[in-house]
């Protein structure tokens, strides 16, 4: 997990708590007053409507008004998931009030250049990270001169105008990717198109652009191995991402847009 979204991560829970809080007293408000208190004698079972400020004991409800025992029971609920949410909404205020506005991995980052230039930092940045990632030496899938290529504007070769639009699309969007290395699953090596490093997480992902839908036999080995990357631990959704195209219906764009802004960062 990045250490710098776990401040955001509290502050959106807290806003789900008060919109929760909210929303519950709300609810709670419909109900009629009282409380349902349950009592057992032999295999029967009764209940009393309880007003705290009359009767601890309360008046036994007849079994036939469900509607009453059933708004009570459900008001209990919400009670409690008020009492709890307002448990927790303090104490994630109180983590908010004293996070420090600097944490360990940034400590580098506030040192002046002097500095700098004498110290080997503990924690490397995503830029750093991202860099080292890259200049680690692959060997892609052989690309024979003889079939035809298209070029990305990084001048890479890839195997068709959808994988140059995907490459250029990762680069502009500073996505660090790598095209055709090699990774090995339980069930042999592989070369997906593109390995992503997501730098939220520092995990590679893997996405497979899919391009001839269309064809039964393709279909069937994108099946197949779209069932290796599983079986290796690689799930599709998680770590594995799909873009689909056939003969008439070309690759979306804007579904890769979507991935990247919400899946690849």
């Amino acid at each position: 997990m990045d250490p710098h979204n776990i401040r955001k991560m509290i502050a959106d829970r807290v806003k789900d708590l008060e919109g929760l809080i909210a929303v519950t007293e709300k609810k709670i408000s419909k109900f009629p007053a009282g409380r349902i208190r349950i009592s057992h004698r032999g295999d029967d079972v009764y209940c009393y409507l309880v007003d705290e400020s009359t009767n601890r004991n309360g008046k036994i409800i007849d079994k036939d008004n469900i509607k009453l025992i059933s708004d009570l029971m459900q008001k209990n609920y919400y009670l409690k998931i008020l009492e709890q949410a307002k448990i927790e909404l303090t104490a994630l205020q109180k983590a908010l009030d004293r996070f420090p506005d600097i944490i360990p991995e940034d400590v580098f980052l506030t040192l002046s250049g002097e500095r700098k230039a004498f110290i080997k930092p503990i924690f490397r940045t995503d830029d750093a990270f991202a860099k080292e990632w890259l200049a680690t030496p692959f060997t892609p899938k052989e690309m024979s001169d003889k079939v035809p290529f298209f070029e990305t504007l990084k001048g890479e070769r890839v195997r068709s105008k959808s994988e140059m639009i995907i490459a250029d699309r990762l680069s502009a969007k500073g996505i660090p990717y790598k095209y055709e290395c090699p990774l090995k699953l339980k069930s042999g090596l592989i070369h997906p198109d593109f390995t992503i490093l997501r730098l939220s997480d520092r995990q590679e992902i893997y996405l497979e652009h899919c391009g001839m839908m269309d064809d039964p036999k393709y279909a069937k080995k994108m099946v197949k191995r779209t069932n290796n990357y599983a079986m290796s631990g690689i799930v599709l959704g998680d770590r594995l991402f799909h873009l689909y195209e056939t003969s008439d219906l070309p690759m979306d764009v804007r579904v890769l847009d979507s991935l990247i802004e919400n899946k690849f960062r």
